[in-house]
């Protein structure tokens, strides 16, 4: 299995640029430099002794300790050879194996085992690397079929979310149409209770005709949806306040804001978060004409925006149950809607790599929903 190559390694730095072989000759070097300099030194000396004349019993032990000196620079040098003979087969050559092998692994050849033999240690430490590569290798290529099973699923939703959007609400329009007609043409023979068995009917068509346009437009999110580009929300707030201003109007709210930052979004799915959110603010009103104010502030390379308004509040135990999908925390004929608008909201927010909650909320005192977006880089304007 050949998958992308690793980043290239780090550079050493230091003293440790230098390889570990150079560390060994460099020490032999110095070594053997000593040893032919003491043995040099050494004759030099007994030259000097012997121009002395010695007495015979002195000669004799000179000449026993010369041969003492140079059996043992012999014996040092035979060390300092089977030294470097057990240093290149036992240590620089396994570590010279194991690194190319981990170049292969890092190259992207991820079924290429590792295996050192000697000696005991880095056997021990190849076979523990090559275990860990082999898990790895497997959880990839069970995270791999699970993405390739989750993009068949993802298409297969989608193409049910398209025809949902298609063929189910036909039979919805027919359904609502029809009971219109018959209500308009028996109307006079109907009772009061049949009228309302037809409000029924036809209310409860368009709601599921509702549900069906929210859900399509849930699962469009991330995959049906634009590229992320610099996105003026100021341009994105003034287009979901144009498609509330009948709404807006009929509540008499005031919605106020902070100057808005460009942000790396998606604009169509920034005018609906704004959207969602500002007509979540307006419809959960209190008995006090509506207040909504956006506000935004910079978090590191984030903007963190806020959306405050004096309405009934959500209490704080509800926190993360709102964002999910068909949840409702009142009654359908008190606040109507489908239980996706926050859902929504926190779908479009994660999908741009922010996240959204709900802050210092209580019964009666209003809502603050905050999320984050990224910010654009300095200097880009949007398209």
């Amino acid at each position: 299995m050949s998958i992308h190559p690793l980043p290239p390694a780090r550079e050493p730095t230091g003293v440790g640029r230098l390889p570990v072989a150079w560390w060994f000759m460099l020490t032999g070097g110095v070594a053997a430099a000593a040893i032919v300099a003491g043995g040099a030194t050494i004759l030099a000396m007994t030259a000097q002794v012997r121009a002395l004349n010695p007495r015979p019993e002195v000669a004799a032990q000179l000449q026993t300790l010369n041969a003492a000196l140079v059996a043992l620079l012999l014996v040092v040098a035979a060390c300092g050879a089977g030294l470097a003979f057990i240093v290149r087969f036992a240590v620089l050559k396994p570590v010279g194996a194991l690194t190319e092998q981990v170049r292969k692994v890092a190259a992207g050849d991820f079924d290429h085992r590792l295996r050192v033999d000697r000696p005991a240690e880095l056997a021990e430490l190849s076979s523990h690397v090559d275990a860990m590569r082999g898990r790895i290798v497997s959880a990839w290529r069970v995270a791999a079929d699970q993405a390739e099973e989750l993009r068949r699923s993802n298409g297969e939703l989608e193409q049910f979310a398209y025809v949902a959007s298609h063929d189910l609400q036909e039979p919805l329009r027919k359904v609502a149409s029809f009971t219109q007609m018959l209500e308009q043409r028996y109307g006079p023979q109907l009772d009061e209770r049949a009228r309302q068995y037809i409000h029924y009917a036809v209310d409860g068509a368009k709601r599921m005709q509702l549900l069906i346009n929210d859900l399509l437009d849930f699962s469009r999110v991330g995959r049906a949806t634009g590229e992320r580009e610099p996105a003026d929300a100021g341009g994105a707030l003034d287009a979901a306040l144009e498609n509330l201003s009948a709404a807006i109007e009929d509540a008499g709210a005031v919605v106020t804001r902070d100057p808005l930052p460009v942000v790396l979004a998606d604009p169509r799915r920034l005018t609906q978060l704004f959207q969602n959110l500002v007509e979540n603010a307006v419809k959960f009103r209190s008995e006090r004409p509506p207040r909504v104010h956006v506000g935004v502030r910079r978090v590191d390379d984030l903007w963190e925006f806020s959306c405050s308004d004096n309405g009934i509040g959500v209490e704080p135990k509800y926190a993360e149950r709102i964002f999910l999908i068909f949840q409702r925390l009142h009654p359908r004929d008190v606040y109507p809607g489908t239980g996706i608008g926050l859902a929504l909201c926190r779908k479009i927010v994660e999908f741009h790599g922010g996240r959204i909650w709900l802050d210092g909320s209580a019964g009666g005192q209003g809502a603050t929903f905050r999320w984050t977006l990224p910010a654009a880089e300095e200097g880009q304007e949007p398209s």
